[in-house]
């Protein structure tokens, strides 16, 4: 595989600053219309804008890895990479390790 990004995954996140930019918009524009008032307006477009950037993140964190990106995280063993190992061990088998009281 290399190691060189799709076009979508270097887009992913300016979709989802878009789309949060499109809510606070929409925000902003609702009290602008309901208020007249540009100040009030604008710091629900910037609450707007923050609350829908950090649930849209908190999804795609959520979100079930498709098979590429499991594959990108587990060995030919089916283990997640880096989890537990021992970088000079290599290939040996796994240790007994301790399980607490």
């Amino acid at each position: 595989m290399t190691d060189n990004p799709t076009r979508h995954e270097r887009l992913r996140p300016m979709e989802l600053l878009g789309m949060a930019g499109v809510f606070g918009l929409f925000t902003g524009l609702i009290v602008l219309l309901s208020t007249r008032q540009p100040v009030l307006s604008a710091i629900f477009l910037g609450i707007a804008f923050i609350v829908g950037l950090v649930v849209l993140a908190m999804l795609s964190l959520a979100s079930k890895p498709n098979s590429v990106e499991r594959a990108e995280v587990t060995d030919a063993n089916g283990r997640v990479k880096g989890l537990l190992e021992d970088p000079d061990e290599g290939d040996l088998p796994p240790r007994d390790l301790p399980r607490g009281h």
